[in-house]
């Protein structure tokens, strides 16, 4: 073999910074509609987040064709909750005029921020026979699941209710029988502790024995919506391979995030996908001994990185980053996503939190063109995941073959007996399963060059059932679908609303033990501009 030269990796802030950021935050609070609202009243900032045209729930300015041309966020969304009235507040308007917003109240209940949480726990701090343990440093304070519980008042609302799971310190459990291990409410709006009878609230669990995994290291993270995005570029013996813009997890789109998404993926100079994201991420556990789940994919954990600081929430690394895959811990010394190439491959990982879940956004682009998503799912110390359960993980696949137009897809399934593959035109939106005997995958291309890329399942994932209803769904581009559009929405549901996206591919993987779920994007055949 001949001698490759080696990746050059460009990185370039994109968007607005952490500045424009904090002005917009000050602007925000102090607008009259916000304070007319707020004023008064015991509430906390819960995100602020950067969105597209396209990603405003209901935005009649949407247009239905796309903007060819990458731009930088355009408006903004601010997240507060109102415990004095028990209800959310939503500040909307354009970066470049944020004293333009509107603002409206919402009865829903969005996910709670790391500093909410903190207020959570110092309620339990005051409890009279919870609060010394703490202190005293006999139990540890974690982010257990669900986030939310549903708390019915008398007149029927729901009463914000966070979950605070409290565990006990190693080896001091032992001849204290009021150390128990267990998950308290924190009504948020009564400011009073909650305790179950069971030692955990419905869907969960918190018994004696405790999984395997490590203790949450109770690191520090960030709000949703701190800026995040970057341009990054590759270049091979002075060729750019690949060019495209990456969100890091705490700026990505969705209610409940992303993961690390991408935005106008050009290879070798031809446009290959418009938007790749996972949206949707639901954990089922067998006999539902806990969950089911809808899981979040914004708040960042700690991985392991060494290198230079490149953008906001982007890291050079000198060498390969580190996840609690890698290292078995959770602690780390970076928030946000790091970026290292592996032979012909560049890389992009982050890791995620969800309540005492850990998950692994993970991206691999190879010089031959290939584009290799994958997630990895572990977590902290609890009573749940050591029960059977699989995560069922939903990416969202935009792509744009050379342009937006003039895209199809065929079905290809391998006809083992004659050594042939038959192909099908797909003509009608349509949802479909996986077919390993087969060796069923789907090409994606351009009418009119003929240029185009296979979506090829992985082939130790798992296959669609009654929770997870189909493998791949194959749809028309709607600019506004990015996922349900429900701000909190139990997992079956969501499960069941999935066809709000152009590419969905649904994989399934059983989390016992903790593993990686991966699948390829490969290269059917491209025009070398060179």
């Amino acid at each position: 073999m001949g001698f490759s030269p080696e990746l050059i990796v460009d990185v370039v802030p994109f968007g607005p910074d952490q500045e424009t950021m904090n002005k917009i935050k000050s602007i925000c609070y102090k607008h009259p509609s916000v304070q007319s609202l707020l004023q008064g009243t015991r509430h906390l900032l819960l995100a602020l987040e950067l969105l597209d045209p396209e990603d405003i729930p209901g935005n009649p300015l949407i247009s239905s064709s796309k903007d060819p041309q990458l731009r930088p966020p355009s408006n903004f969304q601010a997240t507060y909750y109102d415990y004095t009235n028990n209800r959310t507040v939503i500040a909307t308007g354009p970066i470049h005029c944020p004293e333009l917003l509107e603002a409206s109240q919402l009865d829903a209940q969005p996910l709670p921020s790391a500093e909410e949480f903190e207020l959570a726990v110092n309620i339990v701090r005051e409890h009279p026979e919870l609060g010394r343990f703490i202190q005293e440093n006999l139990i540890r304070p974690y982010r257990a699941m669900p986030a939310i519980i549903d708390t019915e008042a008398r007149n029927g609302r729901i009463e914000r209710t966070l979950a605070v799971g409290l565990l006990p310190i190693k080896d001091i459990q032992e001849g204290n029988r009021g150390l128990l291990h267990q998950i308290v409410g924190v009504n948020m709006i009564r400011r009073e502790v909650i305790i179950y009878a069971k030692g955990a609230p419905p869907s969960s669990i918190a018994s004696l024995h405790i999984c395997k995994p490590p203790p949450d290291a109770n690191q520090p993270t960030v709000r949703r919506g701190t800026a995040g995005q970057a341009k990054i570029t590759v270049s091979q013996g002075g060729k750019e391979v690949w060019n495209f813009l990456a969100v890091r997890p705490a700026a990505s789109s969705g209610i409940v995030g992303s993961g690390i998404e991408l935005r106008d993926v050009l290879y070798r100079g031809k446009k290959v996908l418009s938007r790749a994201h996972v949206p949707i991420l639901n954990v089922r556990y067998v006999n539902d001994i806990c969950g089911p789940y809808r899981d979040w994919q914004w708040q960042e954990g700690r991985i392991e990185a060494i290198g230079t600081d490149i953008a906001p929430g982007f890291r050079m690394c000198s060498t390969p980053a580190r996840t609690i895959l890698d290292n078995g811990t959770d602690a780390g010394n970076f928030l946000g996503v790091g970026i290292y190439t592996e032979g012909e491959e560049l890389v992009l990982v982050s890791e995620l939190e969800a309540g005492w879940y850990r998950y692994i956004s993970e991206w691999r682009f190879h010089n031959d063109g290939t584009i290799r998503p994958r997630f990895g799912f572990s977590a902290v110390a609890n009573s749940c995941t050591c029960n059977p359960h699989f995560h069922h993980v939903y990416w969202r696949f935009d792509f744009d073959i050379r342009e937006a137009n003039n895209n199809f897809i065929q079905e290809i399934n391998d006809q083992i007996s004659t050594g042939t593959s038959i192909f099908r035109t797909m003509n009608y939106e349509i949802k479909r399963t996986r077919d390993t005997f087969h060796n069923r995958k789907w090409l994606i291309s351009n009418k009119l060059t003929g240029e185009g890329y296979y979506l090829v399942p992985g082939k130790g994932d798992g296959k669609a059932d009654s929770f997870g209803v189909g493998d791949v769904w194959l749809l028309n581009y709607h600019s506004n679908e990015l996922d349900e559009s429900s701000i909190t929405c139990p997992a079956v549901v969501v499960v069941l609303s999935l066809c709000s996206g152009i590419r969905w591919l649904f994989i399934c993987v059983s989390s016992f033990p903790f593993l990686f779920s991966s699948f390829s994007i490969r290269i059917f055949f491209f025009i070398d501009r060179s």
